[in-house]
C-alpha cells in the first residue's frame, strides 16, 4: 500500500517539475506522514470502540477489580501499543530510500513501546495495591512499601532496557558491568534497602499499621499513623502537624504503639494526691459516726469496725490505750472511699484495674496514687474525666479530717506570720 502510495506522489512531483531527487524524498515524506496520520487515526478509533463497550461494560459489573484497573488507566495505556506497534511494522515501506532513518524511527519506536511497557506494569500495580487494600487485611498488613519496591525495580529494569536500545548492546553486559558498581549501588540506595527491610519487619511483626495511634518522643511524633511507604512512616500529631520518621527507625529505635489500648476499650488514669503527713491520725468514735454518714463507706465503716473489735477481743489487746491493737485511720477509711468513688463512676471501665495505693513518702507528704482506666478513649473525654474525679477528691479531702500538701506560697507565709504576730500581740 505505502509503495503505491509513494509510486502516485513521486509521479505527481515529477509531472509538477519537480526533480527525480525531490520527487522521491517528497513522496517519501508524504508517505511517513500518512503513516503517522494513520496511526494515530487508528488509536482513536481503537480507544473510542474500547470506551464504548468494554469500558462501559466494566462499570456495569459487580465487581471492584476492573474499576480499579480503569481507575488507574491500565485499559487507556494499554491501547498505547497500538499506534507504535503500525509505525513498527510499516516505517521501513514508507522509507525505502531511507533505511537509515527508517532504522533510527524503529529504534525510537522500540524505545517507546519500552516506556509504554513501563508505565503499564507500574498501572498494573497501583491497581493491585488499591484492590488490596479494599481489603480489611491491609489495615494489618500495609503494602505501600512493597507497592514502591517493584515500582523501582521495573523502572530500573525498564532504564536498562532502553539504555541498551539506545546503544545497541546486549542488556546481560550491562547487568555484569553494574555487578562491578554494587557497592555505589547499595551506597545510593541505601535508604530504600533499608526501608524495604524495616516495612517488611513491621509488617510480618504487626508492629505498627495505618490508624494506630503511636508516641516516639525522640522524632517529637504523638498521633496517628497516616501512611507506610518504603523510606518514610508520616504520623499526624495531636496539633495536627505531620511528622515524617524513617521507616527503618521504628525496628531500630523504640517506640510506643498505643493500639492496645484502644482495642481494650479502656485508657489509663494514673495520678496521686500528695497527703500532708501531720493530718493523718486514729479515727475517734466522733469520726467514725460522722464518717458512717458517708454512703459509699457506711457500709466498709461498720464492716470493718466490727472485724476490728474482733480480733482486739480475742486476742486480748487493752485499747484504752490508742497505740495498742488494730484501729481504723482518716488516712484508710479515704482509701475506701476513693475506691468506692471509682467502682461507682459510670464513666470508668469496671472490668479493668480500680487501686488506690500509698507511695513511698517524700518531703512533699505522703502521694496516695489512683490507678484506674477510664471507658472514653477520645482525648477531650479522658481529660474531663479526670479532671473531675480529682475536682471531687479535692474537694471532700477536709471531711476526712486530712489535708492536701502544699508547697508554701507567698500568701501562705504571710497568712502565718500574721496570725503569729496577731498571737504574740
Amino acid at each position: 500500500m505505502f509503495e503505491n502510495l509513494i509510486n502516485l506522489f513521486e509521479s505527481i512531483l515529477t509531472k509538477a517539475g519537480a526533480s527525480e531527487h525531490i520527487a522521491s524524498l517528497g513522496s517519501e515524506a508524504i508517505a511517513f506522514i500518512s503513516l503517522l496520520a494513520l496511526s494515530v487515526v487508528v488509536y482513536y478509533v481503537v480507544w473510542f470502540i474500547i470506551s464504548r463497550t468494554l469500558i462501559v461494560f466494566i462499570h456495569r459489573t459487580k465487581t471492584d477489580f476492573d474499576d480499579i484497573l480503569v481507575q488507574n488507566k491500565v485499559i487507556a495505556r494499554a491501547t498505547y501499543f497500538v499506534p507504535a506497534h503500525i509505525i513498527l511494522r510499516h516505517v521501513a515501506h514508507t522509507l525505502p530510500g531511507h533505511p537509515e532513518i527508517a532504522a533510527l524511527i524503529q529504534q525510537l519506536t522500540e524505545i517507546y513501546i519500552t516506556f509504554v511497557w513501563i508505565i503499564f506494569i507500574n498501572s498494573i500495580i497501583s491497581s493491585l495495591y488499591a484492590y488490596y487494600n479494599t481489603k480489611e487485611i491491609s489495615k494489618k498488613r500495609p503494602a505501600k512499601g512493597l507497592e514502591q519496591v517493584l515500582k523501582i525495580v521495573v523502572y530500573f529494569l525498564g532504564g536498562l532496557l532502553i539504555i541498551a536500545q539506545l546503544f545497541n548492546r546486549d542488556i546481560s553486559n550491562l547487568f555484569l558491568g553494574l555487578g562491578t558498581l554494587s557497592a555505589v549501588l547499595m551506597l545510593i540506595f541505601k535508604d530504600p534497602i533499608l526501608g524495604f527491610v524495616g516495612g517488611i519487619q513491621l509488617s510480618l511483626n504487626n508492629m505498627v499499621t495505618v490508624g494506630d495511634w503511636i508516641s516516639m518522643p525522640k522524632h517529637n511524633a504523638d498521633g496517628d499513623v497516616l501512611e507506610i511507604s518504603l523510606t518514610s512512616v508520616k504520623v499526624q500529631n495531636w496539633d495536627k502537624t505531620i511528622t515524617t520518621i524513617p521507616t527503618y527507625t521504628l525496628v531500630s529505635d523504640s517506640f510506643t504503639n498505643w493500639r492496645g489500648m484502644v482495642q481494650s476499650g479502656g485508657r489509663r488514669i494514673k495520678r496521686s494526691l500528695s497527703i500532708d503527713m501531720d493530718s493523718v491520725r486514729f479515727c475517734t468514735p466522733e469520726m467514725l459516726e460522722r464518717y458512717g454518714k458517708f454512703q459509699l463507706v457506711s457500709q466498709y465503716i461498720s464492716d470493718r469496725e466490727k472485724e476490728i473489735t474482733e480480733y482486739n477481743q480475742l486476742h486480748g489487746i487493752d485499747t484504752s490505750t490508742l497505740v495498742n491493737g488494730r484501729r481504723q485511720t482518716n488516712l484508710g477509711i479515704f482509701r475506701a472511699y476513693v475506691t468506692a468513688y471509682l467502682r461507682s463512676h459510670s464513666r470508668i471501665h469496671q472490668d479493668m484495674t480500680i487501686m488506690a495505693r500509698h507511695l513511698q513518702p517524700t518531703d512533699k507528704g505522703i502521694p496516695i496514687e489512683l490507678y484506674f482506666f477510664s471507658n472514653r478513649q477520645a482525648w477531650t473525654e479522658y481529660e474531663d474525666l479526670q479532671s473531675d474525679i480529682f475536682d471531687h477528691l479535692l474537694a471532700v479531702i477536709p471531711m476526712f479530717d486530712l489535708q492536701v500538701f502544699q508547697v508554701p506560697s507567698g500568701a501562705s507565709l504571710e497568712k502565718a506570720i500574721r496570725s503569729a504576730w496577731i498571737q504574740k500581740s
